[in-house]
């Protein structure tokens, strides 16, 4: 498997919504918030047409593992959290939100939510992936 990201873009005519399927570790935010746009039996799984773009923005931001990100058609995206968060989940794994720097095998990224590997054990460092303790 290939250490680089994958996002594939589902564009609507408001607001154009990325997946990072490497990154999902299935909170299932999205599905919960919006039936209506996410919807794990169509294809495609994302219909960003389905709901006015900001009320889809609004649950893109639910996502805590940053799997989802939206881009509005005038070029607006998703204003970090300020102040930074950092939360320790009840396993481990480091749940963060705000303005973001993120080293990876590829480089720095601009991130603004992420859940951060705290055990070492993750195939996608430095993000989680639930292949270790803090994972489970």
């Amino acid at each position: 498997m290939s250490g680089r990201s994958e996002k594939k873009a589902y564009e609507g005519q408001s607001i154009t919504v990325t997946f990072e399927a490497r990154r999902c570790l299935h909170a299932a935010e999205c599905v919960r918030g919006l039936q209506e746009v996410f919807d794990t039996a169509k294809r495609p799984w994302i219909q960003p047409d389905g709901a006015a773009a900001d009320r889809l923005a609004e649950v893109v931001q639910r996502c805590p593992s940053g799997a989802l990100q939206y881009e509005l058609a005038d070029g607006e995206t998703e204003t970090p959290d300020r102040p930074s968060r950092i939360v320790r989940g009840s396993v481990g794994q480091l749940a963060v939100r705000g303005e973001l720097s993120v080293d990876t095998a590829e480089g720095p990224r601009a991130e603004t939510r992420a859940i951060l590997c705290a055990c070492g054990q993750s195939g996608y460092q430095p993000y989680c992936d639930h292949s270790g303790p803090c994972g489970e």
